[in-house]
């Protein structure tokens, strides 16, 4: 059953999904009402789910389960899924690359491969300070607190030149 994503209580399981690239306005408009669709009908053993989702920066898919009264199953998560590869195989973007990474530079979202970080680094294209988006939240409460952040605060510190930790 699909509820209003500011009704959605902080500790809603989440799911963040990032496109390889950002979504013009019809490919939004074509999201909203698929993942409409797929909250309305997302079910776990049979019982509707309390699910939302929201699109941030116009390059973000998150999902949400208040799972207080019901727990998303793995056969429930795996739905969600396969509807994402369906959407990303329609609108021909990939919400599954893990190896790259996005940041946030001057109000715009640039992603960077893994492979490339070490030199964006020494080369202070990124900074111990430039916003990273940290995916690997799980819930509402950590996304609000912890999803954008500075690198110094996040997983990707391991990337920093050692200076720059100092600094």
């Amino acid at each position: 059953m699909y509820l209003p994503f500011d009704s959605m209580p902080g500790r809603s399981r989440l799911w963040v999904y990032q496109a390889s690239r950002a979504f013009t306005l019809a490919e939004k408009k074509y999201l909203q009402e698929g993942l409409t669709k797929l909250c309305d009908q997302w079910i776990a053993h049979g019982v509707p789910l309390q699910t939302s989702f929201s699109i941030q920066w116009n390059q973000f898919v998150i999902l949400a389960v208040d799972e207080v009264e019901n727990g998303a199953s793995g056969c429930s998560i795996d739905s969600s899924v396969q509807y994402l590869q369906g959407l990303q195989q329609d609108l021909g973007l990939d919400f599954f690359d893990r190896t790259r990474v996005a940041f946030l530079q001057e109000e715009k979202v640039n992603i960077y491969p893994l492979t490339e970080l070490k030199t964006l680094f020494e080369n202070r294209t990124l900074t111990a300070e430039t916003i990273a988006f940290n995916n690997v939240v799980t819930t509402k409460t950590e996304w609000i607190n912890h999803w954008q952040v500075g690198v110094k605060d996040c997983w990707l510190i391991r990337y920093l030149p050692k200076i720059a930790v100092v600094e």
